[in-house]
C-alpha cells in the first residue's frame, strides 16, 4: 500500500476518533461505567474465543522463534483474561476524572478562576506483544473521555482483533460511538512513520515495547510522545538488612515474571551482609534455574555463578538472568544506580531509616521502593486499575499512567463584566 493511501486511511480513522471525542467529553460517568462492565462481562463470556485467537498468535510466535519473554507477554490464558476483566471493573469503580475542578478561587478583582480536568483527545498507542494492553488502553481511554487508536504488533494480530471486537461491541450496546476505540492493523515501518507524522490529528502517542520500538517512535514522531524506555531495575541489599526478607524480595522481583519491565535485573549487596546473603543466590541457581552473572566476590561466594562482563551492568535481560555485584558502601550503590539505571524502578532493602529516606530522595526513577518487590511498580498494584504504560520521562507523566494521566487541565474564568 502506498504512503498516500496509508495516510488517507489513517486520517479517516483519526477523523472518526475526533468525532467520538466530542461525544465522550459530555458523556456521564454512568454510561461510561455501563460500557466498561459490559466489556468485562463479554470478555468472560467469550474467553474461549479469545484464547483460540491467542493460541494462533502463540503458535506463530514460537514458530518464528520469538524470545521466551515475548511469548510470555503474548499468552492469554484463563487467569490472565480474568485479570483483564477485573482490571476493567476496577477502572469502572474509580472516580471519573473528567470535569474535576482543581484550585478554583476568587481573585482580588472578583474574578472566579480555576482549572477543570478534560480529556487529551485522540491517543494513539503502538505496542508489541501484550494483547492485554488492547483492553487496558481502551478502558482507560473510555473512562477518561479519550478516543484511542491501537496499533499492536503483528505477533498479536489475532488476539487484538478478537479483543477489539469485544470492546467495540460493548460501546455499541451501551450507546457509545465505536469510533472511540479503533484497532489499527500491523503496519510496516514506513507506514508507521506516516502514523507518527499525523501532527494535528493525534494529541498524544504512547509507544510500549522494546527499546528499539521506543527509539524508532521517538526519532520519527511529529506528535507528542510519552517515552517508556527499558527497565534496568536494581535492588540494593543494605548493611544490616533482614537477610531472609531480602532473599524473598529478590526472588519475587526476579523470578515471579522475568519478561516484564519491572523485573529485577541487577542486584547490589553491601559487603557487610554479603557472606550471609549471597548463599541464597546459590539456591536460586540450583532450585529455580537462575543464571547469576557476578563480580569477583559474587563468583567466589555463589556456587554456579558466572563472571559478569561490562555489558551485563545496565542490561535488561527479560530472562532468568541476574547481574550481581558486592558494593563497599551505600554511596557506591547510589553511584552504580545513577550510572546504569534507566529511570524505571529501584528498590532498597534496609532497616536503616535515614538511608531509606536518602534512597527515596536521591534515586531517580519513576518508582522507588523500600523493603518491597519491584514488581509493585504497576498501575493495578498502585491503585490505578490498569495502566497504558510506565513513563520513564518526566513530561507529562512519570511512572504508571492511569486515568488522570490521560487528562489535562484547562483554565476556566467567570466574571461579571470584568475588563482589564
Amino acid at each position: 500500500m502506498s504512503d498516500d493511501r496509508t495516510r488517507e486511511e489513517l486520517l479517516a480513522r483519526c477523523s472518526e476518533a475526533k468525532v467520538a471525542t466530542r461525544v465522550l467529553a459530555t458523556v456521564e460517568r454512568e454510561q461510561k461505567d455501563a460500557a466498561l462492565h459490559r466489556i468485562a462481562a463479554t470478555l468472560r463470556q467469550r474467553k474461549a474465543e479469545v484464547m483460540q485467537a491467542n493460541a494462533r498468535d502463540v503458535a506463530d510466535a514460537r514458530a518464528a522463534d520469538l524470545s521466551a519473554a515475548m511469548v510470555d507477554r503474548l499468552v492469554l490464558d484463563e487467569d490472565r483474561i480474568e485479570g483483564v476483566a477485573r482490571a476493567v471493573e476496577e477502572i469502572a469503580a474509580l472516580p471519573d476524572p473528567v470535569g474535576e475542578v482543581v484550585g478554583m478561587s476568587r481573585r482580588p478583582n472578583g474574578l472566579l478562576a480555576g482549572q477543570v480536568r478534560i480529556p487529551l483527545g485522540v491517543i494513539a498507542m503502538i505496542y508489541e506483544s501484550r494483547p492485554n494492553v488492547t483492553v487496558d488502553a481502551a478502558a482507560l481511554g473510555l473512562k477518561s473521555g479519550n478516543a484511542v487508536l491501537l496499533r499492536g504488533g503483528k505477533e498479536a494480530r489475532h488476539s487484538n482483533e478478537a479483543l477489539g471486537a469485544i470492546v467495540r461491541e460493548g460501546l455499541r450496546e451501551t450507546g457509545l460511538p465505536e469510533g472511540a476505540v479503533q484497532i489499527i492493523p500491523p503496519l510496516s515501518r514506513e507506514a508507521t512513520k506516516v502514523l507518527l507524522g499525523l501532527s494535528g490529528h493525534i494529541d498524544l502517542l504512547i509507544p510500549r515495547g522494546g527499546e528499539g520500538l521506543i527509539r524508532f517512535v521517538t526519532e520519527h514522531a511529529r506528535v507528542p510522545v510519552v517515552q517508556h524506555y527499558k527497565g534496568v531495575v536494581h535492588v540494593y541489599v543494605d548493611e544490616g538488612a533482614d537477610v531472609e526478607m531480602a532473599a524473598a524480595i529478590v526472588k519475587n522481583a526476579k523470578l515471579q515474571r522475568t519478561g516484564v519491565c519491572n523485573a529485577l535485573e541487577c542486584l547490589l549487596v553491601h559487603e557487610a551482609v554479603a557472606e550471609t546473603f549471597l548463599p541464597h543466590l546459590t539456591s536460586l541457581i540450583e532450585d529455580d534455574g537462575l543464571e547469576v552473572r557476578g563480580d569477583e566476590k559474587v563468583v567466589a561466594a555463589v556456587e554456579g555463578a558466572k563472571a559478569a562482563t561490562d555489558a551485563d551492568w545496565g542490561a535488561e535481560f527479560l530472562a532468568p538472568i541476574l547481574a550481581a555485584r558486592v558494593v563497599p558502601s551505600f554511596e557506591d550503590a547510589l553511584d552504580h544506580i545513577a550510572r546504569y539505571g534507566s529511570g524505571h524502578t529501584e528498590a532498597i532493602i534496609t532497616e536503616h531509616y535515614a538511608r531509606s529516606q536518602r534512597f527515596l530522595r536521591e534515586v531517580e526513577a519513576s518508582c522507588v521502593l523500600v523493603n518491597a518487590s519491584t514488581r509493585f511498580n504497576d498501575g493495578g498494584m498502585l491503585g490505578l486499575g490498569a495502566e497504558v504504560g510506565i513513563s520513564t520521562s518526566k513530561l507529562h507523566a512519570y511512572g504508571p499512567m492511569g486515568l488522570t494521566h490521560l487528562t489535562t487541565l484547562k483554565w476556566v474564568v467567570q466574571g461579571q463584566g470584568h475588563v482589564r
